[in-house]
């Protein structure tokens, strides 16, 4: 074997995540899902694909949440005297 393939080779298995890690990002990811989102999972031992597909999903509904609230705090400025103590207040939240 050409020595160029065997440092291929060592490089890829130091850079490679062990089962391990794995189980132990997952873990930590469920820590961090509401409850509900694992509704319907009664033991403590949920699959990797069910807690990576309710993070994604749990994600998307917090992207959604903050676009609601952006557009309601520009709706309020938007009905908000410009000069106004509120209106500055709008604003920093909206930065």
């Amino acid at each position: 074997m050409s020595s160029r393939r065997a440092r291929s080779r060592q490089s890829t298995s130091s850079s490679r995540i062990t089962d391990e890690q794995i189980n132990d990002l997952v873990s930590k990811l469920q820590a961090v899902l509401p409850e509900a989102r694992l509704h319907g999972c009664l033991s403590m031992q949920v699959s990797a694909a069910k807690v990576l597909q309710e993070t994604c999903n749990y994600i998307r509904s917090l992207h959604r949440e903050v676009d609601d609230l952006s557009e309601r705090l520009s709706e309020l400025l938007a009905t908000t005297e410009a000069s106004s103590a509120q209106a500055a207040i709008i604003r920093s939240l909206l930065k």
